[in-house]
């Protein structure tokens, strides 16, 4: 069932995103919008767009959040990965799952360490230039 709803909303959202998808749903806004006198802009002729666009809305909220959900698992799965193999700390590895304060806290520590890297990065720079210079 699940492999099935991915497929189906892996579809729907490519066709979604289709320039021809825009252009018929443009169409159909129209066709609507040029029929209101031929119904008198009844309230069944208002019933008819507003029910319709709720019901495609609907349905496209869960599918596009079906979809970010996949993409937002694969992007941080990935990153995990490179983390990893790489030179990073191992601790970073699943920290989406902590609390937004628990997140912060550590973007706070790293922006510390960069800006002390930095400091450190300028400083050996300086030193380097002044040697080059008493030589």
């Amino acid at each position: 069932m699940e492999k099935l709803f991915t497929r189906i909303a892996n579809y729907v959202a490519h066709l979604a995103g289709l320039p021809s998808t825009f252009a018929v749903c443009f169409l159909i806004i129209v066709a609507w919008g040029a029929s209101g006198p031929m119904f008198g802009f009844s309230d069944t002729w208002q019933l008819i767009i507003n029910t319709g666009t709720t019901i495609v809305t609907f349905l496209m909220v869960f599918l596009i959040q079906n979809t970010q959900n996949r993409d937002g698992t694969a992007i941080q799965t990935k990153l995990d990965e490179l983390i990893r193999v790489g030179k990073a700390h191992n601790t970073f590895i699943g920290i989406e799952h902590l609390t937004e304060s628990e997140v912060e806290e550590i973007r706070k520590k790293c922006e510390q360490a960069a800006k002390r890297h930095d400091t450190a990065v300028k400083k050996a720079n300086a030193q380097k230039r002044g040697s080059k210079t008493h030589a």
